[in-house]
């Protein structure tokens, strides 16, 4: 199985940006979907955003539409995340996950998951 690492959270004001990766161990079949989800303490692992494949097709949340920016990279297996304008309640653990089949919004349906990266926005 594909192993993820996630990296690029940290600390951050209210009305700021950060950017996360996702870089995965080995090079990965295609064709895959690559989401980004999250976690907040209490709360359930809820959708962010994902991207096809060839980049064509994106997906976003409503709470993160306008603010956050999904991107791939193929040839470097990496995959990214761009957050700007953050808000208190973005403050969660962030993962990303791989998908093969399904439905991109259901994290059942990603097959491989990276350890996680905490996001703490500040007010």
């Amino acid at each position: 199985q594909v192993r993820l690492v996630e990296s690029g959270g940290g600390l951050v004001q209210a009305g700021g940006s950060l950017r996360l990766s996702c870089a995965a161990s080995e090079r990965t079949y295609s064709g895959y979907t690559m989401g980004w989800f999250r976690q907040a303490p209490g709360k359930e692992r809820e959708f962010v955003a994902a991207i096809g494949w060839n980049s064509g097709s994106t997906y976003y949340a409503d709470s993160v539409k306008g603010r956050f920016t999904i991107s791939r990279d193929n040839a470097q297996n990496t995959g990214y995340l761009q957050m700007n304008s953050l808000k208190p309640e973005d403050t969660a653990v962030y993962y990303c996950a791989l998908r093969y089949s399904g439905t991109y919004y259901l994290a059942k349906d990603y097959a491989s998951w990276g350890q996680g990266t905490q996001v703490t926005v500040s007010s």
